[in-house]
């Protein structure tokens, strides 16, 4: 299992939820591109390299047990205080679209678990990531 680094692994998070559903919308990848570019925890991150990045997340999904090796190789790469802005990232491309799908939510669970952040936490942050994407 290969090593990433704390950017790779939000990224990783991010992509993951955009792909769950097979449909890699274009307000999904927008959104993942948006919060790369602003996002102060990306500001050290070579942004010239998220293409490679992307690859690289899609070859690993491709391979037998990809996906349990993905959330392996992110809970490595984050530190504890970095596990809810992951989770955070992810319920943002979930809602960005204005909806979230079965498998989106089910892989928000998922990555919820394997990062081991506490179902109050995770109400907040997917609350507030609801209501920033609701429109009238």
């Amino acid at each position: 299992m290969a090593k990433i680094s704390h950017h790779a692994a939000l990224i990783y998070t991010m992509m993951m939820v955009s792909a769950s559903d097979r449909n890699m919308s274009d307000a999904e990848l927008g959104s993942i591109g948006d919060m790369v570019l602003h996002l102060p925890v990306f500001e050290d991150f070579d942004r010239k390299k998220l293409p490679k990045v992307g690859a690289d997340f899609a070859k690993l999904l491709q391979e037998e047990d990809g996906l349990d090796e993905a959330l392996s190789l992110i809970k490595k790469a984050l530190p504890k205080k970095l596990r809810e802005t992951a989770y955070a990232l992810a319920c943002e491309v979930a809602a960005a679209d204005g909806k979230a799908s079965q498998e989106e939510l089910r892989l928000l669970e998922l990555i919820r678990n394997h990062l081991d952040i506490d179902r109050l936490t995770a109400a907040a942050i997917e609350t507030g990531a609801r209501v920033r994407h609701r429109t009238v």
